[in-house]
Formats: C-alpha cells, sequence, structure tokens
C-alpha cells in the first residue's frame, strides 16, 4: 500500500473519530441543553454544529475544482438563530459530515498534492485536508466543553474517566500483549 493510500485511510479514520467524539456528546444533551450559551459571546453546540455542517459543505463540495468558500454560503447565518429541536440539529450534523466523507472517499494518492483555494489562498490538497482536521477537532472540543457544563456530575466520560487512568493501560498492554 503506498504512502497517500494509508494517509487518506488515517484521515478518514481520524475524522470518524472527532465525529463519533461529536455524536457521543450530544447523545448525552437535549434541545435545550444543545441551544444553551453559557453567555452571548458563546456559540451553543447547535449553532457550532450550524456552522461546521456550512463549513463542510462549502469546503468538501467541488472540493478539487472550486474554490472552498463557496458564494451561496453565508457564514455570518450560522451564528444566528440557533436550530430548533434536537432533531434538526443532528440532521445538520450529519450533513456536513456526509459531505466531508463522501469526497474524502473519492480523493486518489495523485489528488494529495493537487492545489486547491479557500478564501482565494492557495493550498495543496493534504494541507486543506489539516487544516479542516484541525478546524472540526476544535469546534468538536467546544461541543463536549458545552455538555459538561451542562451535565456536571451527570456526564458520562468519552475518553478514560479520572481515576481510572491505571487500570485503563494495564487493559490496554494486556489486550496488546495477546494481539
Amino acid at each position: 500500500m503506498s504512502l497517500g493510500t494509508v494517509y487518506l485511510n488515517v484521515v478518514i479514520n481520524r475524522f470518524k473519530a472527532v465525529k463519533n467524539l461529536g455524536d457521543r456528546a450530544m447523545e448525552q444533551l437535549n434541545a435545550q441543553d444543545l441551544q444553551w450559551k453559557q453567555n452571548e459571546e458563546i456559540n451553543s453546540a447547535a449553532i457550532i454544529v450550524k456552522h461546521m455542517s456550512g463549513n463542510m459543505v462549502s469546503r468538501w463540495t467541488n472540493f478539487l475544482t472550486a474554490d472552498g468558500e463557496k458564494p451561496d454560503r453565508s457564514r455570518e447565518q450560522e451564528f444566528l438563530n440557533d436550530l430548533g429541536d434536537k432533531a434538526a440539529v443532528m440532521q445538520v450534523w450529519e450533513t456536513g459530515w456526509n459531505v466531508l466523507f463522501r469526497t474524502l472517499h473519492q480523493l486518489t494518492e495523485e489528488d494529495l498534492l493537487k492545489e486547491i483555494y479557500i478564501r482565494g489562498e492557495s493550498h495543496i490538497v493534504l494541507e486543506a485536508i489539516e487544516r479542516q482536521m484541525a478546524h472540526y477537532a476544535y469546534h468538536t472540543g467546544q461541543i463536549v466543553h458545552i455538555g459538561k457544563e451542562r451535565k456536571d456530575a451527570a456526564w458520562k466520560s468519552l475518553s478514560i474517566p479520572r481515576g481510572e487512568s491505571e487500570t485503563f493501560l494495564k487493559e490496554m498492554l494486556e489486550k496488546h500483549r495477546k494481539s
């Protein structure tokens, strides 16, 4: 397997992990939690979802042939008016990720060094992928933080729970010794 193919597989799996983190965070939140804002300068989880999806649809539609900032995108509108119920939030979330994954699965090793544009700025495909990975991981972390704020002690850890690091490490080492 070539390095480019390995990279594409790795990055697809990393994007899936980021999406899964967001999925598991939002599973713990109700509609009110998704709309909650700590103050007027902070975005709600629903607004973050709307922004991420808008970005994904814009960036990943016609990825290799059109600027990543599409003329029909209204970025400023993404930060206004929360979405309605939880089902609407999740539908918008899925829409963005579906566009991203469809595009990533179509990319080839030869595409990785092609030049694309985002807001007129030149990027190689590999660089654009990494740029978006950082962006989506950042915003997904914000959604997780909001979930922790809202659920407090009822929050179910999405990684290694506090106080269980040594147990987790032992389990992982044992698991991989058997492989």
